[in-house]
């Protein structure tokens, strides 16, 4: 045998049987872990909308008390969307910032709020420039009928993220 010429081993390698049937074994565990990390998921996103919602509030309150303005955080419970406002010119008005954008909850989500600000029957919570704001729980739920909760107990308070300890009737019919 000469040094250019190579001679492959048949005995090397995967045959195409061995190759499906591995497919087949790690399709089948795939299959099995799939709920699980699909209520994983489902989770995170619940996780990731407090804190969007926790830092407009932060932003809110610092913003504020900083311009001397009233700045609100606007809730539409029904299309499951909240935005920011601040009063200026005698109105409120959308902010011209990132922040000002209007926010949709995942598709899988509601939101239900707690003693929070009515005016023309719409929701929202204030933020003042003596920095006060509206004592308020957002609670946003899950599919699965697992909560989060965003509230501040008290007017001079901070809002914070927590979990809920109860699991709320599953959204089926909503």
């Amino acid at each position: 045998m000469s040094a250019g010429t190579k001679q492959y081993d048949r005995g090397a390698g995967f045959t195409l049987l061995e190759l499906i049937l591995v497919m087949l074994i790690l399709s089948t565990v795939l299959a099995m872990a799939a709920p699980s990390l699909r209520g994983f998921f489902g989770s995170r996103q619940s996780q990731d909308a407090a804190a969007q919602i926790l830092a407009l509030t932060q932003f809110a309150r610092s913003q504020a008390i900083s311009e001397g303005v009233i700045y609100r955080l606007n809730f539409d419970t029904k299309d499951r969307v909240y935005w920011l406002t601040a009063w200026k010119s005698g109105l409120f008005k959308e902010l011209e910032t990132e922040f000002g954008q209007v926010f949709t909850l995942p598709r899988d989500m509601i939101m239900e709020l707690e003693d929070a600000d009515k005016e023309d029957g719409k929701p929202f919570i204030e933020f003042t420039p003596q920095g006060t704001v509206t004592a308020a729980t957002i609670r946003l739920i899950d599919r699965g009928g697992r909560g989060l909760e965003v509230t501040c107990p008290t007017v001079t308070e901070s809002f914070s993220i927590v979990e809920s300890e109860r699991t709320y009737a599953k959204q089926a019919s909503r």
